[in-house]
């Protein structure tokens, strides 16, 4: 009886060291992307099909080029999981479109995301002769219309150069592809993009081709405007992608972790656990899948950026032996920092102005009066 329980024992423990993510990872699921062809979504699908080799789990992606349209299944549960870009950070926030009576601050929570060879900034069409952010002054200059984190973007590396919207022409798109697809049709000159998404590629293999600007870690005053409108952006060196990058080509420009695999605070611990941890342990199959995949590496991670992690990712973390006392301390101040705005909106809302253009200036006032009260930097004021 001993020996029968002792191997009973030891084929549970087995079973549990196998692959114990896929006892509670979801069988069929919805995650929105960007654009098909971007960088993010390969990603994605590229994750997405390790999925249904390990744990037989069916993920059906949602594009969508702006971060209204891939945060919205997920605000309403359509879809566990988003993979978005610093619109996150926005949601978060409370700003641009989120700062819209039908959004408000989100409680956005990080699950892994990927930082690698490449950079992400100002791509610009080499016919237009243009050699430094200095130079795009009275060029048009692409955006995507509800996506802050591209508008801001743009707006925040221009005045790397001390340029501002004015110095510009900006010109609206619906959406990522639809950008690229100006670029190319000689519709916009300059656009914000990541080295590697598929749609910079098809750009630098038209006729324009594009080349990226570079932003040099060492004009402390250029990274200080940059900084003053989105402190998210690092400087960088990228080494792959379009443009003629590589390792004896780089550029110093701006970067940070794309794409942000995300979902909301309230999505179950044990789901989002099960999910980090499948996407922990199937990276190798993966990284080589997609360029960029390879920087999903746990040890790439940032556990102290500008936006908290989900309890259940944490969990996954503290598996693998890699959260951190000082990890916890950061995290915490994030949550802190969405719930004072969290409960700032819900205050803000049960007065707020019936006009929609004058409750976004009196959300964002007060927005900044509950962020400076517990010592917070609003940033967006």
């Amino acid at each position: 009886m001993v020996r029968r329980a002792a191997v009973a024992l030891a084929a549970v423990a087995l079973f549990a060291c196998g692959p114990a993510s896929a006892q509670t990872v979801p069988k069929e699921m919805a995650w929105t992307a960007y654009d098909t062809g971007s960088s993010g979504f390969n990603i994605a699908a590229a994750i997405s099909e390790q999925f249904k080799k390990a744990y037989g789990s069916d993920v059906r992606l949602l594009p969508s080029g702006n971060d209204t349209g891939r945060l919205s299944p997920v605000k309403v549960n359509r879809a566990v999981i988003s993979q978005m870009g610093i619109g996150t950070y926005f949601a978060q926030e409370g700003v641009f479109e989120f700062g819209a009576k039908s959004w408000g601050p989100q409680p956005a929570r990080l699950i892994l995301s990927a930082t690698a060879c490449n950079g992400l900034g100002l791509a610009v069409a080499r016919d237009t002769g243009v050699k430094e952010i200095k130079d795009i002054r009275g060029k048009r200059v692409a955006t995507v219309v509800g996506s802050p984190a591209l508008t801001q973007g743009v707006l925040a590396l221009i005045a790397f150069a001390d340029l501002a919207e004015k110095d510009v022409t900006l010109v609206p798109f619906p959406s990522n592809n639809a950008m690229w697809k100006g670029i190319i049709n000689n519709e916009a000159d300059v656009a914000l993009s990541s080295t590697i998404s598929g749609q910079s590629k098809e750009a630098d293999d038209s006729p324009r081709g594009i080349l990226w600007l570079p932003m040099p870690a060492d004009d402390k005053a250029g990274w200080a405007r940059v900084h003053k409108k989105a402190p998210y952006f690092m400087p960088v060196k990228a080494t792959c992608g379009s443009g003629g990058l590589s390792p004896r080509s780089p550029v110093a420009m701006s970067g940070y972790a794309y794409p942000i695999f995300m979902t909301y605070a309230d999505r179950p611990a044990d789901t989002i656990h099960a999910i980090t941890k499948a996407m922990i342990d199937t990276y190798d199959g993966y990284k080589n899948g997609s360029p960029g995949a390879e920087g999903m590496a746990l040890s790439l991670q940032n556990f102290q950026w500008v936006i908290p992690y989900h309890d259940g990712a944490i969990r996954a973390f503290k598996d693998k032996g890699v959260w951190t006392e000082a990890a916890k301390k950061h995290n915490d101040g994030l949550v802190k920092r969405q719930q004072a705005m969290m409960d700032a909106w819900k205050t803000f809302n049960l007065h707020s102005p019936p006009d929609e253009k004058a409750a976004t200036e009196a959300w964002m006032k007060a927005r900044a009066a509950a962020l400076h009260k517990i010592g917070m930097d609003p940033v967006f004021e």
